[in-house]
């Protein structure tokens, strides 16, 4: 493993106050839905206050593994497992609640849920193969056109995956208690499909139709979380995300979200969430956000022009309501030696100073073929930026 040698912009800032915390951890106790009591760790350490403290002893998901298997690419799995906590912290604090993976939902519930509603012959078959057949599928039954080759856009896939999050909350100064549920339903933006002459065909589903569908998928899966044991007066938010077609080089986004208050099975009004991912540089990162797009291309030209033996500046940025709020940058470069690499991360480092506005989470990844060879990070209203040379 390379070890890491950090410059002196970095030395305040890892001395400051706002260092995490590592004091002992503080031992509670869990209820839980069936009286009995067990116990719960809640650790002091805190690697940020974007993130939870988790509940320990660690609990895997009750639909573990589920979502790398449902989703199409990593970005998307990675943005929506972050964007859904990201989410949670407009309802539950990460000072007050701390995280668990799913623990309500299994992976076998989970996988009838998401299989298609069976009809007419479909049903009885199924009946008759499995006498305790629960027609549970959310997405929409096959339309009279399908056949066992053949598939039609008249029947598409909408619903991808459903994800769950927990949240507890303390007590008293003894006890956590279960506090509050956050669902996420995936929802694909294109449906795949194959017709009788084996040629693969997509076809693309509209914002207003993914939102419609959502809807009547969300109402029915908060009934049913509603419905079992211990669920009866959890508080449930549910988030819907447009998981992005197959060929993206940028994940997906939260469409949009809802609460439902503890004792009820009605959703309450939909909030837009407006988030969006585009990539630089990229025509249409250049047509929704055309400043934005100017001064990254300001940005790569200062380094083409000092430092040619580079093979590009890409980045990918995260806006929310219509604002450029995070902007990661990757920069390989060809290794020539350790002191071009410390001279070339100082002239970055200045360039994300001159470039781009304090109140930007900005994160630069420098690295060649031998591997990762500086870090630059730069939280918002940071003076100086995080700056770690590799060795």
């Amino acid at each position: 493993m390379k070890k890491m040698l950090v410059l002196s912009v970095a030395v305040m800032l890892l001395l400051s106050a706002c260092a995490p915390n590592f004091g002992e951890e503080e031992e509670l106790v869990q209820e839980t839905d069936s009286d009995t009591k067990k116990k719960a760790i809640i650790p002091k350490y805190n690697i940020s206050d974007q993130y939870y403290k988790m509940v320990l002893p660690f609990e895997a998901g009750q639909a573990r593994g589920l979502v790398a298997d449902n989703l199409n690419t990593r970005l998307d799995i990675d943005e929506f497992e972050t964007g859904l906590m990201r989410i949670a912290q407009d309802t539950f604090s990460t000072e007050e609640y701390g995280f668990k993976e799913g623990q309500v939902l299994d992976a076998e519930t989970i996988r009838s849920w998401l299989s298609r509603k069976k009809e007419g012959a479909a049903l009885e078959e199924a009946k008759e193969k499995d006498k305790e057949f629960k027609n549970l599928g959310l997405n929409p039954p096959t339309s009279n056109a399908e056949t066992a080759k053949a598939q039609s856009e008249e029947s598409p896939i909408y619903l991808a995956h459903i994800l769950e999050h927990n949240y507890f909350k303390r007590k008293n100064e003894e006890t956590v208690e279960f506090g509050g549920v956050v669902l996420g339903l995936a929802l694909n933006s294109v449906y795949y499909y194959n017709q009788e002459d084996g040629y693969p065909r997509q076809r693309p589903i509209s914002d207003s139709e993914i939102r419609a569908e959502g809807e009547k998928i969300a109402a029915e899966v908060v009934k049913r979380v509603r419905a079992k044991k211990g669920m009866e007066n959890i508080p449930i938010v549910i988030a819907m995300y447009k998981q992005a077609p197959k060929s993206s080089i940028v994940p997906g986004n939260f469409l949009t979200k809802a609460e439902v208050k503890p004792g009820q099975t009605n959703i309450g009004d939909w909030k837009n969430l407006n988030e969006e991912h585009h990539f630089f540089p990229s025509p249409e990162a250049t047509k929704a956000y055309r400043d934005d797009a100017s001064t990254f291309d300001r940005f790569k030209n200062e380094i083409d022009e000092f430092f040619p033996n580079y093979t590009g500046v890409i980045g990918k940025g995260f806006y929310k309501d219509g604002e450029l709020q995070e902007l990661k940058i990757e920069i390989p470069m060809q290794f020539y030696g350790k002191t071009e690499v410390i001279a070339f991360t100082q002239f970055v480092t200045g360039k994300i100073m001159e470039f781009f506005p304090d109140y930007l989470n900005i994160e630069v990844d420098i690295h060649s073929t031998g591997g990762p060879e500086a870090l630059i990070v730069r939280k918002p209203n940071q003076e100086k930026p995080t700056v770690h040379i590799f060795e």
